[in-house]
């Protein structure tokens, strides 16, 4: 390995782990997010009993996964937030209007079964918003990330090593979006110990996501044509469904399940990267075909790829080799790669031709690399 290819994949992964695991940004209006209840599955049995869930957040991305699925279940919904981000996205839900930065009024003297906490990454706010909760509410769900980890592991588990808290004092999100999600997940354990409930979320894909992550490869392969595919063949592949993440949270707050889990898919064992693209090749019958380009050529050129994060050894190599059995064994599921593929790429031929237009396929990019690549191999 050149240490031209080695800076290149190290500083890619590097700079993956540091955002590849961060959420979505809020939608820009209700229009961005699905409403088609064929997206809700049918419940196998009715919820045990109804609950009154407080979800901080929820008109992001997976805030409104939550509510929809919550209300599907016959569970009574509040969401709190600032009111700034799709405001009439739920005309039935109860909406609280506020701040997590010392504006937290319209929560006192109210009480809830559950809360889920999805716009928690200042400790501070968290911390606050536990104390004013804490003998008002049942349950408190936290949504983190396996960005709290450190990603030089083979494997994480949930007692993987995390990150080194540099500056417990700094509100900087941007800078120590890992460090300060794991003070703000003390924040929940210390004040709610075992009524507290902590996700550690991989990359969320489906309907509704802002990021294209995942999306770029359903609308390229859908495209058609031919395909760089990136790598080695069993390169692993890790993102989990917005609606597989909303169920599991929801199924916590109905059996009252506590502790710390991962939340990575998309199924139980490793997901190569030839599983994910074949996958997602059988909801289209544009015609394709996947040409292999290696790591080291791709390297040397500076192309990246969505959800593949190189190299396979390294101190980064843990970005997707997170394992999910703990949240598996208490009820997590996973949908098929083909069934997230297709519902995102029918969400994205909604979108407006703007905003589909912001999903970068690269083709002139990616047809030069192959034509440079046939000529290398002669």
């Amino acid at each position: 390995m050149t240490h031209t290819r080695r800076t290149f994949l190290a500083t890619s992964a590097a700079a993956a782990g540091a955002a590849a695991l961060k959420p979505a940004t809020a939608l820009a209006g209700s229009a961005a997010f699905p409403t088609d209840d064929a997206l809700l599955p049918t419940p196998p049995d009715p919820a045990p009993r109804p609950l009154n869930i407080l979800i901080l957040g929820g008109t992001g991305f997976i805030g409104p996964h939550q509510v929809r699925y919550a209300m599907y279940r016959g569970h009574n919904v509040t969401i709190f937030n600032r009111g700034r981000t799709a405001p009439d996205l739920f005309p039935g839900v109860e909406a609280l209007i506020g701040d997590r930065d010392g504006q937290l009024g319209a929560l006192e003297g109210r009480t809830w079964d559950a809360v889920i906490d999805n716009s928690g990454y200042v400790p501070r706010h968290v911390r606050d918003s536990v104390a004013l909760l804490r003998d008002n509410v049942g349950r408190y769900l936290f949504t983190s990330t396996g960005s709290v980890y450190s990603f030089d592991q083979d494997e994480i588990t949930e007692d993987g090593v995390l990150l080194p808290i540099e500056d417990p004092e700094s509100e900087d999100v941007d800078r120590y979006y890992g460090p300060l999600k794991i003070l703000c997940e003390n924040a929940v354990t210390d004040g709610f110990r075992e009524r507290g409930t902590v996700l550690r979320l991989h990359v969320v894909a489906g309907p509704g996501d802002t990021t294209d992550r995942f999306t770029y490869w359903p609308v390229r392969i859908d495209h058609g044509g031919e395909i760089i595919a990136p790598g080695s063949q069993h390169t692993p592949v890790q993102y989990i469904d917005v609606r597989d993440l909303a169920e599991f949270m929801i199924l916590c707050l109905e059996r009252d399940i506590g502790g710390t889990y991962n939340t990575a898919g998309p199924a139980l064992d490793p997901t190569s990267m030839a599983e994910f693209l074949y996958g997602i090749r059988a909801i289209t019958s544009t015609p394709l075909s996947f040409t292999w380009v290696d790591e080291e050529f791709l390297a040397e050129r500076e192309a990246r790829f969505q959800l593949w994060y190189p190299p396979t050894e390294g101190p980064v190599r843990g970005l997707s080799r997170v394992r999910s059995h703990k949240a598996v064994a208490a009820g997590l599921k996973f949908r098929p790669i083909a069934v997230t593929a297709l519902d995102t790429l029918e969400w994205y031929r909604t979108l407006p031709e703007e905003r589909r237009d912001q999903v970068a396929l690269n083709l002139d990019r990616d047809a030069g690399l192959l034509e440079e690549w046939r000529t290398q191999q002669g």
